[in-house]
């Protein structure tokens, strides 16, 4: 039987390269490669079936990098943002080690480790400086980025995360929903885990037939020996959690009924980054709000990375 979610994926690629962008491959060093969706204007199509894709040249736009989640790659995770974005913008759309087709044969499985590869990878594509934008595990990996490459990173939009996953919180919120660990949570292997994250992720509940739940966690749960050893590296202790100082700007956009990272979580982070840092919410919408409310969510986007590039234009 033909899986659906597979079968669409045709379609779905066609859509991203009609949108201005294409997929590449970066060998970041032998056993670790990392899959991109770029901007199309970089890279030189090979002649023939044998050859690869080539980078031509550097970004020509201002640059802004969209980072997935823990539950989809990033493609399917952005799909609604990537069109509104590349008409001003040049759009870099990774995955992340583990999810598409990026892997490594280190044992590293850190926040830290994902961004340090993703930033070698970006290097490596010809980008000096961009905007990060990370929803949930993203926003972890993007955080990490900007605190580790302030001169290459120009500012974060981050969508239901938080700085890092600390123990306490990480109870906290595995309780109130109801799940005994993050595993549970966010690596289904039922019909029925998967229908009990998406209620807790979405304002609104989401119906769809038992077949598209399982084809999806055949398409989108592979790699699960590494996916849990990376929920293993996400929590910290309490003790080992510090602010950094981040340089950059900070915007925190966010669903207003958000069950995972609820808005109370972003209004506390919101005080601890200080001056640097503004919170936005959208009504009616959850965890995925780049989902559920993708107009307004590319408009509050658009709004601030519009602002951080004028703002840089004006500078030079």
């Amino acid at each position: 039987m033909v899986n659906l979610v597979a079968a669409q994926k045709p379609l779905m690629n066609s859509l991203m390269k009609m949108a201005g962008i294409t997929p590449y491959t970066v060998e970041i060093e032998p056993g670790t490669v990392m899959s991109f969706w770029v901007p199309s204007e970089t890279i030189k199509k090979p002649k023939k079936k044998d050859e690869k894709p080539q980078i031509i040249s550097q970004p020509r736009k201002p640059t802004v990098v969209l980072v997935h989640g823990f539950a989809a790659e990033g493609i399917v995770t952005w799909q609604f943002q990537v069109g509104a974005l590349t008409k001003k913008y040049s759009v870099y759309v990774p995955d992340l080690l583990f999810f598409g087709g990026s892997h490594t044969d280190k044992t590293e499985r850190s926040p830290t480790f994902q961004a340090q590869c993703l930033a070698a990878a970006l290097k490596k594509l010809g980008v000096e400086k961009c905007v990060v934008v990370g929803f949930s595990y993203g926003g972890m990996v993007a955080f990490k980025m900007a605190e580790m490459y302030p001169q290459m990173i120009q500012a974060i939009v981050i969508s239901g995360s938080i700085l890092a996953m600390t123990d306490s919180i990480s109870v906290t919120t595995l309780q109130e929903l109801g799940f005994s660990s993050s595993s549970e949570l966010l690596l289904p292997s039922t019909v029925k885990g998967l229908k009990a994250l998406l209620s807790v992720a979405a304002y609104k509940k989401l119906w769809f037939p038992d077949r598209l739940h399982k084809d999806f966690l055949e398409v989108m749960f592979s790699n699960r020996k590494e996916r849990a050893e990376l929920l293993e590296g996400l929590v910290i202790s309490n003790r080992d959690i510090t602010i950094p100082n981040f340089t950059q700007r900070i915007h925190l956009l966010w669903g207003e009924k958000d069950q995972i990272f609820k808005l109370e979580l972003a209004e506390n982070m919101k005080q601890q980054l200080g001056e640097s840092t503004t919170l936005e919410s959208i009504k009616k919408a959850g965890h995925l709000v780049h989902i559920e409310r993708p107009c307004v969510y590319n408009r509050c986007l658009k709004k601030f990375i519009g602002s951080i590039f004028s703002a840089s234009q004006a500078r030079n």
